[in-house]
Order: C-alpha cells, then sequence, then structure tokens
C-alpha cells in the first residue's frame, strides 16, 4: 500500500468517527469544517489513480489535516468524559 492509499483510507475513516461527535459538542461545528475539507480531498482522491503519489505539499497539507481531525475527535472525547 502506498502513501496516498494509506492517506485515502485514514481520510475515510476520520470522516466517519467526526461524524459521530455530538451536536451538543462545543467541537461539533469545528468537527463539521474539519469534515468538509477532508471530505473535498477525499472528491479529489477519487478521480485519482490511487498508486500514483501526491506531490510533496499535498501529501503534507493532507497529513496536517488528518493529525487536526484526531486532535478534535480527542478533545470532543476529553469533553464526553467529563
Amino acid at each position: 500500500m502506498n502513501e496516498t492509499q494509506h492517506l485515502f483510507e485514514q481520510m475515510t475513516l476520520l470522516v466517519n468517527r467526526l461524524e459521530r461527535i455530538s451536536v451538543d459538542s462545543i467541537w461539533a461545528r469545528r468537527a463539521s469544517g474539519q469534515r468538509g475539507a477532508l471530505l473535498r480531498w477525499i472528491e479529489r482522491l477519487q478521480n485519482v489513480d490511487h498508486d500514483a503519489d501526491l506531490s510533496y505539499e499535498d501529501s503534507e497539507k493532507l497529513k496536517r489535516l488528518i493529525h487536526e481531525g484526531y486532535r478534535l475527535l480527542e478533545r470532543a472525547a476529553k469533553e464526553r468524559g467529563r
């Protein structure tokens, strides 16, 4: 599995998890924006050969988006645990 496939799978998983944040959470609105950005990338990558590598810049952007998405999930989970 190359990096593009791995990032695509991570984004898909993350979008599904961000979707589950309760609308009552203060993090729901931020998660919605993050989800939208990830969905745009997913749509873009669906039209590209997954065996092709992304440019370095695109790869780094996606990694930051994914990282920030997981941070939002962590914050929402901490809020829920209180």
